[in-house]
């Protein structure tokens, strides 16, 4: 099974009419296009002259059948093929650096042999290794809410987790019938924060595998890879996100352990880690994670 491109949106909401509706377990494959909906992808191209309400589509949504509020639905990412370039750009007012920033910046950089091949404007090359990840992944959120794709919440959106790339599995809180999940806005690589606003966004073809856990929802997404549980968390404040994933993880352990609270406590301290996700969204993004070799037997 397979979504292309031409099925996109740019909203999160129960209204999104389904771009294919499955059975779980079920495999899919998704086309996607970069978060500026591949305007910037030549060097002659320019932000003053993109369409702004085609930003951050998300390909979708897929409608999961027997999906219902208070389930979770299991996300495993299977596989990213990155495009062969990405786009990387930096603009005025945006970001934590905007007000030192005149006009809008743009490279356009080949992407081969598991390397980003940057060139700068001085006409340096930078090599840097290839991080493929997933920006923009969710699902519907509750209460008929709308919330744009370039906005966080509990719903997942625009969380821009580098830990969200090959291999990983994600559990989303269930919050209307069918879930309606959809994902987007690839990166072939990017640092914690995303300061400037942007980070090698480049379109990718993606396969990921969809399950519903019944009767199982988390507050905010849950991320497991091989070696570690996060929970992820966008608030207003970074300070207000900090909290809310710290007191998730923790209880997250307290129901999985027979540890004492104090325990949990200092062993987060000794081995979690507090970690910043994105720092430029309307919302922001924190996650908190806990290396699972320290709870043996450790699961969702």
């Amino acid at each position: 099974m397979k979504i292309t491109k031409e099925h996109v949106f740019y909203s999160f909401t129960g209204n999104n009419a389904p771009a294919m509706m499955v059975d779980a377990p079920a495999q899919i494959d998704f086309e996607t296009m970069d978060c500026f909906g591949n305007q910037l992808r030549n060097p002659e191209d320019v932000m003053e002259e993109i369409d702004w309400d085609r930003i951050n589509p998300a390909t979708g949504p897929v409608f999961v059948n027997g999906a219902e509020p208070g389930d979770t639905l299991k996300v495993t990412i299977n596989s990213i093929k990155l495009n062969e370039k990405g786009t990387v750009c930096c603009l005025a007012e945006e970001g934590t650096l905007g007000d030192r920033i005149e006009g809008s910046h743009t490279r356009v950089v080949q992407v081969s042999d598991g390397m980003v091949h940057y060139m700068t404007g001085n006409g340096k090359q930078i090599d840097i290794p290839l991080k493929p990840m997933i920006g923009v992944i969710g699902v519907a959120p509750a209460d008929g809410l709308d919330i744009n794709t370039g906005t966080p919440g509990k719903h997942g959106g625009n969380m821009d987790t580098t830990m969200i790339g090959e291999g990983a599995v994600l559990y989303f809180p269930v919050a209307v019938e069918g879930a309606l999940f959809g994902f987007g806005d690839l990166h072939a690589v990017m640092g914690d924060g995303e300061i400037g606003v942007s980070g090698l966004e480049i379109p990718a073809d993606v396969n990921v595998t969809l399950e519903v856990i019944k009767g199982k929802a988390p507050e905010y997404p849950v991320l497991e890879t091989a070696d570690d549980f996060a929970v992820i968390v966008s608030k207003g404040t970074v300070d207000q996100a900090c909290q809310r994933a710290t007191e998730l993880m923790q209880e997250m352990l307290q129901e999985r352990t027979d540890l004492p609270f104090e325990d949990i406590v200092m062993l987060m301290s000794l081995v979690g880690n507090l970690q910043v996700c994105q720092i430029v969204d309307p919302e922001k993004t924190v996650r908190f994670v806990f290396p699972k070799k320290y709870i043996p037997g450790l699961t969702f």
